[in-house]
């Protein structure tokens, strides 16, 4: 079964525990919280993912990956990207 869930993201360099397969949507903040939304098929396996968050204007280090999503905190004009790791 297919569905939509939502998980964390975090400033800097981190992991994600998801299914198989996972197809991110969107990253956003959410009641002041980074976010990112996957669609996600439940009955796969867990597996460990690798993603980059780096400011706009900091120095990137060429190992982010691939571009996910951009994510705003406008109340601190702060910008910030996510990236996953290259599979």
């Amino acid at each position: 079964m297919e569905s939509i869930w939502v998980f964390p993201v975090f400033v800097g360099d981190f992991t994600l525990n998801m299914p198989l397969g996972a197809e991110v949507l969107s990253t956003q903040v959410q009641n002041g919280q980074p976010v990112l939304w996957a669609k996600v098929d439940t009955g796969a396996p867990i597996v460990e993912r690798r993603f980059a968050v780096r400011g706009t204007g900091h120095q990137l280090t060429g190992d982010e990956g691939n571009f996910v999503g951009t994510f705003q905190f406008p109340n601190l004009s702060l910008v910030y990207h996510l990236f996953e790791e290259r599979i």
